[in-house]
């Protein structure tokens, strides 16, 4: 299981981990070797840049996952501009071709508004491979006409369906676009070590009960949010497919919402 597809256990565990982490800082490492006046200086350089390489951290990766976020949105409305091209060229084909390729390509419209609101990877395997289906058969529906009349006016519909079928394909690649685990591991040191460095520097025992939530809080609360963008099935923020919900209800659907 792939921790970061759940935003909600992301918060939890971080949480629990730096706050863990400040508490050993206070009470064990604090208390084998506590700062002196002539090291503490030195000290707050040391805690003052380990907290703005975590800041410039969380800012690169929250910039990865907003930017993953909306590419995920663009290819949506890309693939229902797509779809409602080709529902328009399909007058290009010849009558009967033409209702086939339009029948088809409401179900196929369908069943991409769902694969936007699947959670359960069974359910998403499921409509991958009823996509997949459709997705030969809408091919073999413009490409006989093509090789019975090969005119550059049927070419047109041959080369909408391309589109149609290439941007499902950006679709799930944007999908499968990560924040790498290895950047969330380094993140995770890093902010380990700060809290570490936040116990140990606490001047009392009142200053450090007070003041140890904060830093694994904030931190954690940040985590959260970045999965959360990064995580396109399992997050609250996730990418409603408003074109295609559109498109659909302009054909005459009633898609699922």
């Amino acid at each position: 299981m792939n921790l970061t597809h759940y935003p909600v256990l992301i918060f939890a565990l971080s949480f629990l981990a730096l706050w863990l982490s400040a508490w050993i800082g206070w009470t064990v490492l604090r208390t084998k070797r506590a700062l002196d006046k002539d090291s503490r200086e030195d000290f707050g350089f040391v805690l003052a840049g380990m907290l703005t390489l975590l800041a410039l951290l969380i800012g690169f990766s929250f910039s990865m996952a907003v930017g993953r976020y909306d590419l995920r949105k663009t290819y949506e409305e890309a693939e229902a501009n797509a779809v409602g091209t080709e529902y328009v060229r399909a007058d290009l084909l010849p009558a009967a071709d033409a209702a086939k390729v339009r029948a088809l390509l409401k179900t196929y419209l369908e069943q991409r508004v769902l694969f936007y609101a699947a959670q359960a990877e069974q359910e998403f395997q499921q409509i991958s491979v009823r996509t997949q289906q459709l997705q030969n058969e809408l091919w073999s529906a413009v490409r006989v006409p093509a090789a019975q009349q090969p005119t550059p006016v049927v070419a047109l519909a041959v080369a909408g369906m391309n589109d149609v079928l290439n941007s499902q394909g950006y679709a799930q690649a944007a999908y499968w676009n990560r924040i790498p685990e290895a950047a969330w591991i380094l993140l995770g040191v890093i902010a380990i070590g700060c809290s570490l460095l936040i116990g140990y520097g606490a001047r009392s025992a009142q200053a450090g009960s007070r003041l140890l939530p904060i830093l694994p809080l904030g931190a954690s609360i940040a985590f959260m949010l970045i999965a959360d963008l990064d995580a396109p099935r399992h997050g609250i923020i996730r990418v409603k497919p408003q074109n295609l919900i559109s498109l659909a209800a302009s054909l005459g659907q009633n898609p699922a919402k």
